[in-house]
């Protein structure tokens, strides 16, 4: 089976859409897409707004986003040069779908706390 059959089925342990699900299941990725929204921040501006991600950790989540063609990044030949992130139109559209994860996570949070207590008593 080659990799063009694998495309489409995550189940499949080959499947492509694998690497993509790991990267937009993780933490700092669904912090991020919400920190840039509609918006053009400078690193600066989304790491105040993501409390508690290192410069390396925002480094390296940018980069990925930026490979994967989820974020542009726009360099300015200024002294001091200056840096700029949005989200493309591929990013753009993976914002709906993260906020919703961000407000299940809200909605379900007491229960799931709960469910952490109980769990962690036995």
């Amino acid at each position: 089976m080659g990799t063009k059959d694998l495309r489409g089925n995550p189940y499949l342990a080959g499947c492509p859409t694998r690497r993509i699900l790991d990267r937009i299941g993780d933490r700092w990725t669904v912090l991020v897409v919400g920190a840039l929204g509609t918006e053009t921040r400078r690193f600066s501006d989304v790491r105040r707004h993501v409390e508690g991600i290192s410069q390396k950790m925002l480094t390296q989540t940018l980069r990925a986003l930026e490979r994967d063609g989820l974020v542009s990044r726009t360099v300015y030949p200024e002294v001091p040069v200056r840096v700029e992130y949005a989200l493309t139109a591929a990013g753009l559209t993976l914002r709906e779908p993260l906020r919703a994860l961000e407000l299940w996570s809200i909605e379900h949070l007491d229960d799931i706390e709960a469910s952490n207590g109980n769990y962690d008593k036995v």
